[in-house]
């Protein structure tokens, strides 16, 4: 397979994931919502390019007539990120140091991804480092739930609390201070919430 661009990777990934969910294929309409792309003919012309690195096959005539060339093992389990590279989708292939057997829908909503603690500064939530925190991908969160956030170029695991342009990330031990962000004047992209923690 021929070295896919950043953001084929990221389709690629959401593709597989899909079929982990679903059990099928996605529909072009599925992948343009997803992707934010403006037309099925966009979603197209990328799963062409897909096709042409040898990352898919398209199978014509047929509805979802997508199929990855990789095989069912690397579509099963949960993806586990490593270290995320800066200004990169945090679930570019990349950043996929192995594919754990656990099923997605042990989790409520169903987790998308797994990332590995770094640091305490969740520890007071009985979030450690070294553990597995199982996320489920969205790019909006209530307050006080655990996000997954990316501020800057860094991605960081705090509670989330959002009053009109500010926010706060707060940890879980005394010892790690508050990250409060004006999002007038700076960028905070939500990665997902926490559904579920695996102790490693």
């Amino acid at each position: 397979m021929q070295e896919l661009t950043p953001r084929q990777q990221e389709i690629l990934l959401w593709i597989r994931q899909y079929m982990v969910d679903h059990g099928i294929p996605p529909t072009r309409l599925a992948l343009c919502a997803a992707m934010g792309f403006r037309s099925p003919n966009a979603a197209e012309s990328h799963l062409r390019a897909l096709e042409r690195k040898g990352a898919i096959e398209l199978v014509q005539g047929v509805s979802r007539g997508i199929r990855l060339v990789e095989g069912p093992k690397e579509a099963s389990g949960l993806p586990l990120i490593g270290k995320v590279a800066a200004g990169q989708p945090i679930l570019a292939l990349a950043h996929i140091e192995s594919y754990e057997p656990i099923a997605p829908e042990l989790f409520q909503p169903v987790a998308h991804y797994l990332l590995r603690v770094q640091g305490e500064s969740m520890r007071n939530a009985g979030i450690l480092e070294g553990d597995l925190v199982a996320v489920h991908h969205t790019l909006i969160a209530q307050n006080g739930q655990i996000v997954v956030a990316r501020l800057e170029d860094e991605v960081t695991i705090k509670r989330f609390y959002r009053q009109g342009e500010r926010v706060e990330l707060r940890p879980e031990n005394p010892d790690y201070p508050v990250i409060e962000v004006n999002l007038k004047k700076h960028a905070l992209h939500i990665e997902g919430v926490m559904v579920g923690l695996i102790r490693a």
